[in-house]
């Protein structure tokens, strides 16, 4: 059976182990099986989870669980999984991501993911992670601390620079001087949509604070309200991303640093969407 501990969606694992068990016992695993050692009256009821079309309830994680003969900590893990994937909104995702990463085997498994969430848990991380590029920069917790805006407290930059070499995000030159690891990072779609998400709203609070505490010579926050179709809708989003990246590209050739900006950019329906979620 593929390890429980490697997935971050229930019903991939779900896939997997339904294929692992097709070779290895052919036709006599199949749909109907399954459900009778889950004890669950539907025959296809694996095949319509796998699939995403039902979802699974108290009954049903204890008949799976059942059926797939897991353990206590499988068990634990498996349950507090399947409401990671089925949760309604990102704060009871974040709930219930935090009690995955209870799991030592998780944790030993998939902590670069684990790592990649803590990373985007507060604004200042990747703020200070930046601001180690800065010709000018002091490896003193009061100068980073007063460095930033909004300001943080020289506890919670020294916390920052510690998590970031703890992390690899940060590390050290020949000479000691802070140098990031990588330019780029990235991490698993499941982690990085809940752990960007809350990064997201957070910057976007920031910005809205901006327009009281920034001069607006020192900030650009314009917007623009139109009627689309779906086809202009996806090709606004294309040019987005792609103005993202050669941004990206662009800002990472300069050479005289001296401050660390954020850029948000955002494309929202102000009415009702009348096509269907990918």
């Amino acid at each position: 059976m593929p390890d429980l501990f490697n997935y971050l969606n229930y019903r991939h694992f779900l896939k997997d182990y339904y294929r692992g068990e097709k070779e290895k016992k052919g036709s006599r695993f199949s749909f109907r099986n399954f459900s009778r050692q889950a004890g669950l009256s539907s025959p296809n009821f694996l095949q319509l989870v796998m699939e995403g079309k039902r979802n699974l309830g108290p009954d049903g994680i204890r008949g799976f669980i059942k059926a797939l003969h897991l353990n206590k900590e499988e068990s634990v893990f498996f349950e507090n999984l399947v409401h990671f994937n089925q949760a309604t909104s990102d704060e009871e995702r974040n709930s219930c991501y935090q009690k995955l990463s209870t799991s030592r085997r998780y944790r030993e498994i998939r902590k670069i993911e684990k790592d990649y969430f803590v990373y985007y848990s507060r604004w200042y991380y990747p703020a200070v992670r930046e601001l180690v590029l800065l010709p000018d920069f002091r490896e003193d917790p009061e100068w980073i601390a007063k460095r930033l805006f909004p300001t943080i407290t020289a506890h919670q930059a020294k916390t920052a620079i510690e998590l970031l070499l703890e992390l690899s995000f940060l590390k050290r030159d020949a000479s000691g001087r802070l140098i990031q690891s990588e330019r780029n990072i990235a991490t698993d779609r499941e982690v990085a949509s809940l752990a960007v998400s809350n990064f997201h709203r957070e910057m976007i609070r920031k910005a809205a604070e901006s327009i009281e505490k920034t001069p607006r010579d020192r900030r650009d926050i314009s917007s623009l309200t139109l009627a689309l179709s779906r086809e202009k809708f996806e090709e606004a989003k294309r040019r987005i991303q792609d103005f993202r990246r050669e941004l990206n590209v662009l800002m990472s050739e300069e050479g005289k640093l001296d401050t660390v900006y954020q850029i948000n950019f955002q494309i929202f329906n102000l009415s009702e969407v009348p096509w269907p979620s990918p």
